[in-house]
């Protein structure tokens, strides 16, 4: 049995929530309960606003590593970053924002439980690096950030989805159906991910980057 949590602050990608989300959920239907998935907060439950003003969604538990084998962090949906002064509706503020809640405890908590995979989708890493969670470890995050999680000391990999084990990191918002199906292969075998696949009728994008094999020399 695998229990899967999908984190929800205020502020949060309702994509980034709903992909991977429905993709685990398909998981639990198709092996008739091997899967489940709940949406938690780090404050507990919650009517939690997205970042789309008239679109919540209600966390129904607390987030807690203790009970999860799996821990989904998303992006923010607001301002892209730009060279304007930060506004209380860009995607960096509303990201930071969480630095102030319970959350990067428990994230912490999560990446030092063995067994326990962290994801993220989009700016979800970026929460993970502005803590200090992850400095020197590969990971992705939207195109548009890349420079900013190079910022934090993460090592950043310009590839829609990076495993570094108990690691996992997606970039752009779509990337949230490819980053549940890797982790359903993980966790659960090929051939859960490739009925899920069909099900979805969606086909994973590009190769899952990971630090083995031998290293190119000339850039591309």
């Amino acid at each position: 049995m695998v229990h899967a949590q999908v984190v929800l602050f205020d502020g949060f990608d309702p994509l980034d929530v709903i992909a991977p989300y429905e993709v685990l959920g398909a998981a639990g239907m198709v092996t008739e309960g091997l899967l489940t998935v709940e949406l938690v907060s780090a404050e507990g439950p919650r009517e939690v606003p997205s970042g789309i003003p008239s679109l919540s969604l209600r966390a129904t538990a607390t987030l807690d590593p203790t009970r999860a084998d799996v821990v989904v962090v998303p992006g923010a949906l607001g301002r892209l970053p730009d060279d304007e002064e930060p506004t209380d509706d860009s995607i960096p503020v509303i990201l930071s924002r969480t630095l102030d809640t319970p959350l990067p405890e428990l994230l912490k908590e999560a990446l030092d439980r063995p067994g326990l995979t962290v994801a993220t989708v989009c700016g979800g890493s970026m929460i993970l690096a502005m803590a200090g969670l992850i400095e020197g470890r590969p990971a992705t995050t939207h195109h548009l950030g890349l420079d900013l999680l190079d910022a934090t000391g993460v090592v950043a990999v310009d590839a829609r989805v990076v495993d570094d084990g108990d690691l996992v990191t997606g970039s752009s918002v779509t990337s949230g159906l490819d980053v549940g199906l890797h982790l359903l292969e993980r966790e659960l075998g090929p051939r859960v991910a490739h009925a899920v696949e069909r099900l979805i009728a969606h086909e994973r994008r590009g190769i899952v980057w990971r630090s083995t094999g031998a290293e190119p020399k000339v850039g591309v």
